[in-house]
């Protein structure tokens, strides 16, 4: 068999591993922290590099995951809610799971625990899929039942799919916007990539990177470009017409390229160069930030339908 799957305990952590058996390719997920996407190793002339930025063991975790969530699963929202507060057919809430008062940010599933209900391997690839089910914790915010069910499934070529399920166990419409939040790293300087990415608009933001409601011409990265000072934590639409990938990272000094496969359901890239400029964010979103009051890429599901959002990432070496 090509491909195997392994579960184990590391930092903490209980960790199940997607493996490439030929190429030594291993992509390891946390389930009980948001499906967090923990690590994507290749290898490179004999040495193993993990190409994502998470956290070094549970104690990091604990300490970290409100300040940088770091790979978890976004749902049922996405970046800012103003004030944490929206407006849903006609009734006013208010989100209660906030990092203070009034401040909602990526959602109410980045701590939450993810169950495995199958996992396979053969010799095309390796899959496993969890499952959450979001049982209205949040009563006064978002008092909606819903299944957010998350697939990882690793083929030849480091190729990684992700899917997510969304499915509204409740007896109404609710709004939905939902997102992932990887942190890439080749262990080269951010201001020593470059990257490309097809946009056709940027979403302008006031200063508290919430939407003004504007979407500005945006064309920058369509060429490629060094990220040598330059600062980014914004959303771009992405223009969907063009070929695949929509958007890579390149590593000159490594060789490396990161590329990105979002499908139609995944219209917003979100970019985002921390301070202290060893990874970079690029985030596949569904809808834009404060999308539940803008309206910007909501979905809207009703009473027991579902419906899937889906990107690939594949490495080159």
């Amino acid at each position: 068999m090509k491909f195997g799957i392994h579960s184990f305990k590391e930092a903490g952590f209980d960790i199940i591993a997607l493996q490439d058996l030929t190429t030594g390719t291993q992509v390891e997920i946390i389930p009980a922290y948001g499906a967090l996407l923990h690590a994507f190793k290749v290898t490179r002339q004999q040495e193993t590099l993990n190409l994502i930025d998470s956290y070094k063991d549970l104690s990091d975790l604990e300490a970290n995951l409100r300040i940088s969530f770091k790979s978890v699963k976004l749902s049922p929202y996405a970046c800012r809610i103003k004030d944490a507060r929206y407006t849903w057919e006609g009734t006013s809430y208010s989100i209660q799971k906030t990092l203070a008062p009034g401040n909602a940010i990526h959602g109410l599933l980045y701590d939450a625990p993810f169950t495995i209900t199958t996992q396979h391997a053969d010799d095309q690839q390796a899959t496993v899929t969890l499952i959450h089910h979001f049982k209205q914790t949040d009563d006064a915010g978002y008092p909606f039942a819903y299944d957010c069910i998350a697939t990882f499934t690793l083929r030849a070529n480091n190729d990684l799919q992700m899917n997510t399920t969304i499915i509204n166990q409740s007896s109404s419409t609710i709004p939905v916007m939902d997102g992932w939040h990887p942190y890439f790293s080749t262990g080269t300087h951010v201001d020593e990539l470059e990257l490309t990415f097809a946009s056709k608009q940027i979403v302008e933001f006031n200063e508290k990177l919430l939407p003004t409601g504007n979407l500005l011409p945006y064309t920058e990265f369509t060429a490629g470009k060094s990220l040598k000072g330059v600062e980014l934590d914004n959303s771009f639409i992405l223009d969907q017409s063009k070929a695949q990938p929509l958007a890579t990272i390149h590593d000159p000094k490594k060789n490396i390229n990161i590329a990105f496969y979002p499908g139609n359901n995944y219209p917003i890239l979100q970019i985002y160069i921390p301070p202290h400029r060893t990874s970079i964010a690029v985030e596949n979103l569904s809808g834009a930030p404060d999308a539940f009051n803008n309206g910007l890429g909501l979905v809207q599901l009703a009473a027991g339908e579902s419906r899937v959002f889906d990107t690939r990432i594949q490495v080159s070496l």
